[in-house]
């Protein structure tokens, strides 16, 4: 259970569903009900895949380009922060990948669950890194039957957030939505710094 509860409060930090919302809303304000259902359904079908994905093959992409674990613990460590610092700052929308340019395309496109929603939106760099490190850690049958779970409950949770996202703009508003950000924010801050200290920590461990 403290496995699943960690691997799932620090996806949903970093891929941060309440920050979306906004966005969201944005692109499909001209959309029905159920149109709206199904693009926050297949959205979370999106991410679900592509963790999914990181999670199992992302060790062999790093195999196969010859980067350490920790070389990815760094990478990934950095941009968990740069993206901790956006939400703190209130930029973290064009952090994401998405402009006014691509925002009124989108609007324009039958189906956005793929891009921009679900890359870059969501499912990143940041969350990929992670998912591949935290497999290295945690391989056995039962972690990895907890991971993938906790990987489920991840997208159970966007398809929850994005199909209610019209109804928690209202509640929220701008200024709710911004300060949730921004606590969430910090802990991305800290989940980014931990991976940075943990592959200093494994190298210094290494090398002497």
């Amino acid at each position: 259970m403290e496995l699943f509860i960690y691997l799932f409060a620090a996806l949903f930090s970093v891929l941060n569903p309440i920050g979306t919302v906004p966005i969201f809303v944005g692109l499909t304000q001209h959309d029905s009900q159920k149109e709206r259902s199904r693009i926050s359904l297949w959205t979370a079908i999106n991410v679900f895949i592509i963790l999914l994905v990181s999670y199992f093959i992302g060790q062999y992409v790093l195999t196969f380009f010859g980067i350490s674990i920790d070389a990815l613990r760094i990478a990934g460590g950095i941009v968990i922060v740069n993206s901790g610092f956006s939400l703190l700052s209130g930029k973290f929308n064009k952090k994401r990948g998405i402009n006014k340019k691509i925002e009124n395309e989108a609007q324009h496109r039958n189906d956005i669950a793929l891009t921009p929603l679900a890359i870059p939106m969501l499912a990143g760099p940041g969350s990929m890194s992670l998912l591949i490190a935290f497999y290295q850690e945690h391989h056995q049958i039962n972690e990895i039957i907890i991971s993938s779970l906790a990987i489920f409950a991840i997208a159970v949770a966007i398809f929850a957030i994005l199909k209610s996202a019209h109804y928690l703009a209202r509640i929220l508003g701008a200024s709710g939505i911004v300060a949730i950000s921004r606590i969430v924010g910090f802990i991305v801050i800290s989940i980014g710094i931990q991976y940075i200290v943990s592959a200093i920590v494994n190298i210094i461990k290494g090398n002497f």
